[in-house]
């Protein structure tokens, strides 16, 4: 047998455990017929930006009006670990980088190889009876030997030269390569596998559709179409835009020199593309919401949009990601679904990307092994449930020039972070919320501090590699 049929061996043992655990032992082979003769339960649709802060939502027309005015758009919504693939591995898991294992992006701690795929949120809807698609990307390192995990019935996972031109495909199996040509467009090709699954699915079939497109991610190349649009908004400059007064922070951020007049530019330049290639995105969004209701799906799917993280736009002397600061962690958090939404709202509970998974199980009416996520049904129900008030964030650094290994807790006022270097950032979100002033040490936040630290202690267990109190 070559590797691709091992692998396919593979995939299909791990989707018989991964059914096993979801029904349990002796009733197994009844529940698992049931639900793969009579599936039930609504469509589902989670699309994923990469690299996308909460800011941009307002340039996006077609998620203002499919989404966040028939929806909830979560103000307070978070990643628990600010880098892509961790992220994107717990948001497939309803797992912290803890339990899933991926800390950073790259092997030996992170990326395609260190993600265990025996039990995601498409081998729990398979199971269920859901037609899945996953169309875009999937986790950093992945390709090009055309793998597919367990749980896919489409898979159309893009990879390589950022998913805009001249990158490559795994389509069910088999490697594609795309151009410069103008229909090569990664966005517009991802658009019209997302209708095409969506349309081809049969009408008794309900569909898990996983669409996650490269944009807005440098080099956040637009479309065509959308190269000079936007070209004239004021430049960003917030609060904390290359924060002139470094020294209450960590020795790694004390580092960071003041931002000149090139890195202003490019960061500029790149504020702009980012809002131009969501433009595509948003067409997109558009495209799927009008397949959904001409085939008679809208009004039974709960869609999401989301980000696996956010960027920081020179805010601290900083361009990327990584740190604890909110332009990083927040992400856009917007959740449709009519069956329970009677009118749009915005929501201020403190929402994970480790929430999805189990949403969309509860949905789904299947019982994941574990997760530690909460699913979002109580809040979309407006039901008055007690909801968490503190949350974990963990990241492991890379290497020695980069952000320290940290964990931090989040409230829905204060972020206490410590590193392993022994640092500690706290802020105070009510009255700094452009994080400016580290309230460490300082008079009125002692007992504060002992509490978020004590708390974090629980939260942080077990602790990153290289991490400890």
């Amino acid at each position: 047998m070559d590797r691709k049929g091992i692998e396919r061996l593979v995939a299909l043992m791990a989707i018989a455990t991964s059914v096993f655990a979801i029904v349990g032992p002796g009733a197994g082979r009844e529940r698992e017929a049931v639900a793969q003769t009579d599936p039930s339960g609504p469509d589902l649709v989670l699309i994923v930006l990469d690299d996308g802060r909460r800011e941009l939502l307002r340039y996006m027309p077609n998620v203002r009006r499919h989404l966040i005015r028939k929806g909830i758009e979560f103000t307070n919504g978070y990643v628990v670990n600010p880098v892509c693939c961790p992220s994107r591995a717990s948001i497939l898991t309803g797992l912290y980088s803890h339990s899933t294992g991926v800390y950073t992006n790259r092997r030996p701690d992170g990326g395609f190889d260190a993600f265990r795929d025996g039990s995601t949120i498409a081998t729990w809807l398979h199971a269920a009876g859901y037609r899945t698609a996953l169309i875009g990307k999937y986790l950093n390192q992945y390709g090009p030997d055309a793998y597919v995990p367990p749980g896919w019935d489409r898979w159309f996972a893009t990879f390589r030269n950022g998913g805009y031109f001249d990158y490559a495909a795994v389509s069910d199996g088999e490697a594609m390569h795309f151009g410069e040509d103008r229909g090569d467009y990664g966005t517009r090709v991802l658009a019209s596998e997302a209708v095409s699954f969506i349309r081809e699915t049969a009408a008794s079939d309900p569909l898990f559709l996983y669409l996650t497109p490269h944009a807005p991610h440098e080099p956040a190349t637009p479309e065509r179409r959308d190269r000079d649009s936007f070209a004239g908004l004021p430049a960003w400059r917030p609060p904390s835009y290359d924060e002139r007064d470094l020294s209450d922070k960590p020795a790694h951020m004390q580092d960071q020199p003041t931002l000149d007049a090139r890195q202003r530019a490019e960061i500029d330049a790149f504020r702009i593309r980012q809002i131009q290639a969501l433009q595509s995105v948003d067409r997109m969004v558009g495209r799927v919401v009008r397949a959904l209701r001409e085939t008679g799906r809208l009004d039974d799917t709960l869609l999401v949009f989301t980000s696996d993280n956010g960027m920081l736009w020179g805010e601290h002397r900083l361009f990327g990601k990584s740190e604890i600061y909110e332009e990083a962690v927040g992400v856009p958090f917007v959740v449709r679904y009519d069956p329970m939404i009677e009118e749009a709202r915005s929501d201020e509970h403190l929402v994970l990307n480790i929430d999805f998974a189990p949403t969309l199980a509860e949905l789904a009416g299947v019982e994941p092994e574990e997760v530690e996520g909460r699913s979002l049904l109580p809040l979309l129900r407006g039901s008055g449930e007690r909801w968490r008030h503190a949350f974990l964030i963990e990241h492991m650094g890379k290497h020695e020039r980069s952000t320290p290994t940290f964990c931090a807790i989040h409230t829905a006022r204060y972020v206490l972070v410590r590193f392993a270097t022994g640092e500690e950032e706290l802020y105070d979100l009510v009255r700094d919320p452009s994080q400016m002033t580290n309230r460490v040490g300082r008079r009125g936040f002692h007992s504060i501090g002992r509490d978020l630290r004590s708390d974090l202690r629980g939260l942080c267990d077990p602790e990153p590699p290289g991490f400890s109190f």
